[in-house]
């Protein structure tokens, strides 16, 4: 797994990349890490296995989907939905893999202690290095609310 400077480094450049918009406003006197961490919109990070695992979630994210660090690092990101919306989740993630990134998606997700939130404003999208290698694949999760 990358370091959290090089995972943040990916999720922004790869961000910048697919969308042409900045993931975070940077400048010389912000530490990008902290920035990604305490950010009000939600970020989460999956890696490339066949079943993927989420590797980041920034605080907001954690929240949202009412966990810890070390409880939601680790975990199938196919938990994050119920059983009968995997199928539209997976058709989600091969139109991301297909195009790049996604700018509309919504969605019904479920948190740790089986709670449900609606994503009303997300992307999604591969997160890839220099080299265009696939990291995995992300979302950032600006507009939500519990149902």
């Amino acid at each position: 797994m990358p370091s959290l400077i090089k995972q943040v480094e990916l999720l922004c450049s790869s961000f910048y990349h697919w969308t042409g918009a900045s993931l975070l406003a940077i400048s010389p006197e912000i530490d990008p890490e902290q920035a990604l961490m305490y950010a009000s919109f939600a970020v989460a990070l999956h890696d490339t296995q066949a079943d993927p695992h989420f590797n980041y979630a920034n605080l907001a994210a954690l929240q949202l989907f009412k966990t810890t660090h070390g409880q939601f690092i680790g975990t199938p990101s196919r938990f994050s939905v119920e059983p009968m919306l995997r199928e539209a989740r997976a058709d989600l993630l091969a139109r991301v893999a297909k195009f790049g990134f996604v700018d509309d998606y919504a969605g019904i997700r479920i948190a740790a202690d089986n709670t449900k939130f609606m994503i009303d404003k997300a992307i999604v999208w591969n997160v890839i290095d220099a080299k265009a290698s696939n990291h995995g694949q992300a979302v950032v999760i600006y507009k939500w609310h519990r149902l």
